[in-house]
């Protein structure tokens, strides 16, 4: 008879492709779970109110992959001392979480993670919650298989990893938040047709119908497309206003109120922190 298994670990599309592929596994499918919100949206999980996280849901033969040895992978492929952030995804969606289907998994759960904490692997406190799974909603289909859907596509840690490698001007900006001398990035003086996404997450954040020349000497644009978080940087002894992808959380620079209508605003991004496809 197959069995369920629903694992957290970050952002859920690494985490489905790793286990799809897994001898044994039948079945997966990405949603979100633990929360109180009935049918929530990734906007709404991502808004980090639901108390859902990202999940991936399991269905397995235990005749040819064992419980334990899911939970072995699920320990293998995140960092569970982490609280609430994988890589550079972070928030409360992204917990490090184990959903017990039956009291027998849990029993094995607390056991695994018990001899995990023995063994002394990490130099920190494991705190991946383990609980009962409540009702799990499937998220939206564009999310599902996401991987083999989107060849170029990855969690936003995979994608920084290969920027923190190559020590590249994208992992300065986006992740050190760095800021990219002026009218020397790539995108400053393109005014072509497309849109511009996050250079870590793929998210696609402005369209070129918003871009204008502000001759600051950054890409500029007067509206965003893509969910853009906004935060105080006090840096350089300046107060301004950060803008970040919200997805990955990558920096992508500062937004004023100086910019043309209809917003008044004026979205100062680094060409680093963007990714350019045409229309």
């Amino acid at each position: 008879m197959l069995e369920i298994a629903i694992f957290a670990a970050g952002c859920f599309w690494g985490v489905e492709f790793h286990f799809q592929h897994l001898n044994g596994v039948v079945e997966t499918e990405v949603g979100y779970t633990g929360g109180s919100v009935v049918n929530p949206t990734y906007k709404e999980v991502c808004g980090g109110n639901t108390g859902h996280a990202e999940a991936v849901r399991i269905k397995f033969d235990p005749e040819k992959i064992s419980y334990e040895q899911l939970l072995e992978e699920f320990w293998s492929i995140h960092d569970p001392t982490s609280l609430n952030r994988q890589g550079f995804d972070f928030g409360y969606q992204y917990r490090s979480a184990i959903f017990c289907t039956t009291k027998e998994q849990f029993d094995k759960a607390i056991k695994s993670k018990e001899n995990l904490e023995k063994l002394g692997k990490y130099k920190r406190k494991i705190v991946t919650s383990i609980e009962m799974a409540k009702p799990f909603y499937r998220a939206e289909e564009y999310h599902q298989k996401y991987y083999e859907k989107n060849k170029k596509g990855g969690c936003a840690i995979s994608n920084a990893k290969k920027a923190e490698n190559s020590q590249d001007l994208t992992y300065r900006v986006t992740q050190l938040k760095e800021t990219e001398p002026p009218f020397s990035g790539k995108y400053y003086k393109n005014f072509e047709n497309g849109i511009y996404y996050c250079a870590i997450c793929e998210t696609p954040l402005f369209s070129s119908k918003s871009k204008y020349d502000s001759k600051s000497g950054w890409p500029s644009f007067f509206d965003a497309i893509g969910e853009i978080g906004k935060r105080i940087d006090t840096s350089n002894n300046m107060t301004r206003t950060e803008i970040y992808c919200k997805k990955c959380g990558a920096h992508l620079g500062h937004i004023f109120n100086d910019g043309p209508q209809p917003t008044g605003l004026r979205y100062c991004v680094n060409s680093a922190s963007l990714d350019f496809k045409k229309e």
